[in-house]
This record gives C-alpha cells, structure tokens and sequence, in this order.
C-alpha cells in the first residue's frame, strides 16, 4: 500500500510537471488557431506515457544515478588518486554525450545542411564522416570541461573566473570561426544539458566538495553543467576551423 501511494505521488508530480505544456498548446491550438486538436486519441495515450516514463525517470535518477555519482565521488577521494578522477571525469563527460540522441540529430542535420550549401561532398560517406567529427569534438569538449571542473573543485578555484574564462573565448572564437559554423556551434552548447549528462555530474560534483575537506557542496558542488556548455561552442568553432 504504501509502494502504491507513493508512485501515485511520483505519477501526480508527473503530470503536474507536464500540465503547463499541456495546457500551452491546447490553448494556442483551440483558442489561437482555432482548430480541433489532431489525433486526440493517440495524443492522450501518448501523454499518458510520457507521464509514465517522466515518472519511472525520475524516480531511477533518485534511487540509481545520484546515488551512484555521489558515492563515485566519495570512493574516487579517498582513494587519493588524482589521475584515476580525472579520468572517470573525463569518461563521464564524454560517454554520456556521445550517444545522447539529441546530438546526433542536430550532427546529421548539420552535415545534410553542409552538403547542400557545398561546404563538403555530399556523398554518405562525407556527411557520415562530418557528422562524427561533430559528435566526437563536442563529446571531447565535455570530456575536458568535466575533467577540469574537477579539478576546479580540488583545487578551489572561483567557479565565476572559469565562466568569465570560457564566455571570452566564445566571443574571441566567434570573430575568427567561419559563419557557418557559428550556429552550429552555439546550438551544440545547448545538446549537452541532457537528462543522463545533468544528473550524473551534478552528483559527481556535489559529492565530491562533500567529500573534502574545507569544501562547501552548494558553493564548490555546482558550476559543472555550465562550463560544459561553455567548451563545445569554442571546441567546435574550432572544428570548422580546422575544416
């Protein structure tokens, strides 16, 4: 009983997230457009999914990830080993943004845009090959930001000086970067705030200033998020650069 009450609370927390979108388009739909609204049937089973997979999401994030990412964190401290850290780091950042769906979307649609304005071949294998070079240089710019978003925190340094840092190199990197990349670039920032890259860092983050001493976790935990949608935009500029 008590299992069933509290996934009833999870599955209203659910809906209640989802009820402002919900209501948003049903508003502009009905009242704005003025139009039945398509497909109810397959719209409301396809909501009722959604709230069920938001729901079982969460309550995983609750009971696996952060757990997981906050006592990884602790174990990686007291063993003492800077370089084993750094690497899971690193390994975080770049595994969890690799295969995350809405990069490799906006990577292909980026390679097909490129074939079309002739900026490279458009052959498969040519856009294929663009398309990977995308994903991996913003997996790679994760990758580092982690790595050094740790070390941030080891090493105690103001999470503001980082941020100043890397909005800098945005704006130097953009004045030089080809125009057709800029886009590309700023939009690649904003794919890396997934929902399996935010969680697990956050608690690799948290747990490690809970985990040292003179660390405060709310002022030294957070930051990371921020800086790894700070590196793809330059490492990415970069990359057509490069090209």
């Amino acid at each position: 009983m008590q299992l069933i009450r509290h996934l009833a609370g999870l599955l209203l927390d659910s809906g209640r997230d989802l009820l402002p979108i919900i209501l948003v388009i049903a508003f502009f739909q009905i009242v704005v457009l003025q139009q039945p609204i398509p497909n109810l049937g397959e719209l409301i089973v396809g909501t009722i999914l959604v709230i069920l997979g938001l729901t079982f999401f969460i309550h995983g994030l609750k009971i696996g990830l952060f757990p997981l990412g906050e006592s990884m964190a602790w174990d990686f401290a007291k063993k003492g080993s800077l370089f084993w850290l750094l690497l899971f780091a690193f390994a975080l950042g770049f595994g969890t943004t690799v295969a995350e769906p809405a990069l490799i979307k906006i990577a292909k649609e980026a390679a097909t845009i490129a074939a079309t304005g002739g900026m490279i071949d458009s052959d498969q294998a040519s856009q294929e090959n663009y398309a990977d070079g995308l994903r991996f240089t913003v997996a790679l710019s994760v990758g580092f930001a982690i790595l050094l978003g740790v070390l941030r925190i080891i090493r105690g340094w103001p999470v503001q000086y980082l941020i100043m840092g890397g909005y800098v190199g945005v704006v130097v990197m953009t004045a030089f970067a080809p125009k057709e990349i800029i886009g590309i670039a700023y939009d690649s920032g904003g794919v890396t705030t997934s929902t399996i890259t935010v969680p697990l860092v956050t608690a690799l983050g948290v747990g490690l200033a809970s985990s040292i001493q003179g660390r405060n976790p709310m002022t030294d935990g957070f930051g990371l998020i921020a800086f790894a949608s700070l590196t793809p935009m330059i490492f990415v500029m970069a990359y057509g650069m490069l090209l």
